[in-house]
């Protein structure tokens, strides 16, 4: 199965693991101040670096949301980066990570400003590749709508394009559950990927 992997996703993976190894190490040395300077703060707030918009995707929350994000890069990024080849494939992966930092942290501050949403959520950084997942997803969705995904567990394989459409609408009932994950970026993903890729389809610059 392995032999399936990609060039640049192979290299994201490490990259990830390597960054969570460093992360641990870190947290258990007692510089875990070092590590705050990557997450991804609000951008009003003084501890908001530009920096951070891009190495928030490649930290994460422990072991099982590094596993989680990396098995979507795996199944999902190597088909894509297959189409698209390396270049524009990490293009996209980036773009879409930056994109859904930007959405959430949009729907972070309109969120507190204008519907009471807790203040501090504001206090609390970002991490992870999950919005940069989510435009993964939608990018398979969009070129191959009809490739069937085989889920764990959904006893049934479904066509990604229907696949994509009801993780969406699950992400937006859940804005905001107030559980600690950011279904805002991940909607962001979603949209943000949408963009690019119809961008790059009426464009037709280098496309497929």
């Amino acid at each position: 199965m392995f032999e399936r992997i990609t060039p640049v996703v192979k290299n994201l993976i490490i990259i990830n693991v390597l960054i969570l190894m460093v992360q641990t190490y870190l947290q258990g040395s007692g510089f875990a101040n070092i590590e705050w300077l990557f997450k991804g703060h609000f951008v009003l707030l003084d501890n908001f670096y530009p920096w951070q918009v891009v190495t928030y995707m490649f930290m994460h929350g422990g072991f099982s949301h590094l596993l989680g994000n990396m098995f979507g890069l795996f199944f999902f990024g190597s088909s894509l980066e297959r189409v698209w080849g390396g270049k524009r494939f990490l293009q996209f992966y980036l773009l879409s990570g930056i994109g859904s930092f930007l959405i959430y942290e949009l729907f972070i501050g309109i969120g507190v400003a204008y519907f009471n949403m807790p203040a501090v959520g504001l206090l609390i950084p970002v991490v992870g590749a999950s919005g940069a997942i989510f435009a993964l997803l939608m990018g398979i969705a969009m070129l191959f709508p009809n490739s069937e995904i085989r889920l764990l567990f959904f006893p049934v394989p479904i066509k990604a394009k229907y696949f994509v459409l009801l993780y969406g609408l699950y992400e937006l009932t859940q804005v905001p559950a107030g559980d600690g994950v950011a279904h805002s970026a991940h909607l962001g993903g979603l949209l943000v990927g949408f963009i690019i890729i119809k961008y790059w389809q009426k464009s037709r610059a280098n496309f497929y």
